[in-house]
């Protein structure tokens, strides 16, 4: 959901006196790192993972995950100072960038949502998707909603929202809705089109598909690791320790089947539904060079402003210079 900073900072004056009345933020301890997640988001596989292994004390810093309910709860706490780091988009951190604002992004994962349909469908192609029900988790702004919609314009001249019949619910019941054979197709965060592959779905396109056939030369963070240039500049050792540590978890999750089933509780999964989760986890890890990275989403972003307009970027018609993060040499 894209919140204004206007709007944000209103909530963060009425909303932020008790976080940060229950957990007080230490001045500038470069070791510790205090990063808000939602608390069944699949960021906290990671960050679970993290821990165990104790890959933040490895890179000295101390590490305090704080949960919250929901994204807007995140998006407050963070420009009001309340954490250090959350986890979200960068379409989110260009646009607070460019009203004056410093955060900036790390890429966390590549991995995105796609269109899904039963196995035995006759949908084969985004053309086909005309006239059917179509269900979208995130919203009419979702970004993977949005570059599918272009790609559908460009390759078929197809207006999905003009002739389909598009439905928004919350993820979850967008899948419990396309199980039950409510919905032609559906439009999930990756996880659940994880899920769904696992339990006779498959993959129509992938927003990945959509971003390569717009312009970008390769796999895009969809989300990242974000906070303030300020607080970067004031504590690097805490921002290189955390990345390392995130990188060493990462790198485990890559390899380790053994992990995975440790983690199974957590990503509430088994058999091949887990094994399913495993795999497409391991595709979104980044691994291309931040810059190239940021060039793709600058040349994404140009799309998605024409698709999207000022409800989703603003007036700005560029990404922001900064939205991701350069590590400053040594």
């Amino acid at each position: 959901m894209m919140v204004s900073r206007r709007e944000t900072l209103r909530l963060a004056a009425l909303g932020t006196a008790a976080i940060l009345a229950s957990h007080p933020v230490a001045a500038s301890a470069a070791s510790k790192v205090r990063i808000g997640v939602l608390r069944f988001g699949t960021v906290s596989w990671e960050l679970d993972t993290l821990k165990e292994h104790k890959f933040d004390a490895t890179n000295g810093i101390d590490l305090e995950v704080v949960y919250f309910a929901g994204e807007d709860a995140t998006n407050v706490a963070i420009l009001a100072g309340a954490i250090d780091m959350i986890v979200t988009d960068w379409l989110w951190v260009s646009r607070q960038r460019s009203d004056g604002g410093d955060l900036t992004l790390a890429p966390y994962s590549t991995a995105v949502g796609a269109i899904m349909v039963k196995e035995a469908s006759l949908i084969r192609t985004i053309a086909d998707l005309k006239g059917k029900k179509i269900g979208v988790a995130g919203g009419a702004l979702d970004k993977s909603w949005l570059l599918i919609q272009a790609l559908a314009r460009r390759d078929h001249g197809l207006d999905l929202p003009a002739t389909s019949d598009v439905v928004f619910a919350a993820p979850p019941l967008i899948s419990e809705k396309a199980i039950q054979g409510e919905l032609d197709a559906v439009l999930n965060f990756w996880h659940f089109c994880a899920r769904l592959e696992a339990n006779g779905f498959r993959r129509l396109i992938g927003a990945e598909d959509a971003e390569k056939a717009l312009g970008a030369s390769g796999p895009v963070s969809a989300l990242g690791y974000v906070f303030h240039d300020k607080w970067a500049n004031e504590n690097p050792d805490a921002v290189r320790g955390f990345l390392k540590a995130s990188a060493q978890a990462k790198d485990l999750l890559a390899r380790s089947d053994e992990e995975w089933l440790r983690l199974a509780p957590i990503v509430r999964a088994e058999g091949k539904e887990l094994a399913k989760l495993r795999d497409r986890y391991r595709e979104g890890i980044p691994r291309r060079p931040v810059a190239e990275e940021a060039a793709d989403a600058g040349r994404l972003y140009r799309v998605l402003a024409v698709i999207g307009g000022e409800k989703l970027v603003g007036s700005t018609p560029e990404m922001a210079p900064g939205t991701f993060w350069q590590e400053p040499p040594k």
